[in-house]
């Protein structure tokens, strides 16, 4: 699965959208989902691999989200974007995931990703808050990803969490949930440190 970790090119996500619902109208299902995955596919498999912390499981969880957006692409509704339908799907499968039983992998079987090197003295910090936001709900964790690592707005975490009916409300409601989280890993790092 190495196609999905190559770096992507930068790109006008509204261009982008705009591209995918004209492949859409025009009945290139395809088409739109070779785009989306092109596009997304890379961020969407960081996500996974942020949530999980295991390749592995990145990998299955990568292409399980592929098929069930292939699978439900023609019932897409376009009541948002399509980065953020993916990201719902993506969310949807690791929390399915959280209470499946993990299966032995030898190191033949190991898939090895593209990363860039933190910097040195920022490794133990990194390292630290990983192992502390693993400890938290998986709802939670999600939620920190969406906003920490791949910088949704307000507005579209909403949407991946709540569906595509929230609205500001939802929105604020997350908000106060994100700082209470944030807050909660500052105490759990406090704790850790004593």
């Amino acid at each position: 699965m190495a196609n999905h970790v190559a770096m992507a090119m930068p790109f006008d996500p509204s261009d982008i959208e705009a591209t995918l619902r004209r492949r859409f109208d025009a009945g290139d299902l395809r088409g739109t989902l070779a785009l989306a995955i092109k596009r997304y596919g890379s961020e969407l498999y960081g996500f996974l691999r942020r949530l999980t912390k295991d390749t592995v499981r990145a990998d299955d969880l990568f292409a399980i989200t592929c098929e069930r957006v292939w699978r439900f692409l023609p019932t897409f509704r376009w009541n948002s974007t399509f980065r953020v339908w993916a990201y719902t799907v993506a969310r949807n499968e690791f929390l399915r995931d959280v209470g499946r039983p993990r299966r032995e992998t030898s190191l033949g079987d190991a898939s090895f990703e593209l990363v860039a090197a933190p910097d040195l003295e920022q490794v133990d910090d990194l390292d630290r808050l990983a192992r502390l936001r693993q400890r938290l709900p998986p709802d939670d964790h999600v939620l920190l990803g969406l906003r920490l690592d791949r910088e949704l707005s307000w507005s579209e975490i909403a949407k991946v969490l709540a569906g595509d009916g929230a609205g500001a409300r939802d929105a604020a409601m997350l908000r106060k949930r994100y700082e209470r989280l944030t807050t909660r890993l500052r105490e759990l790092a406090q704790a850790d440190a004593a």
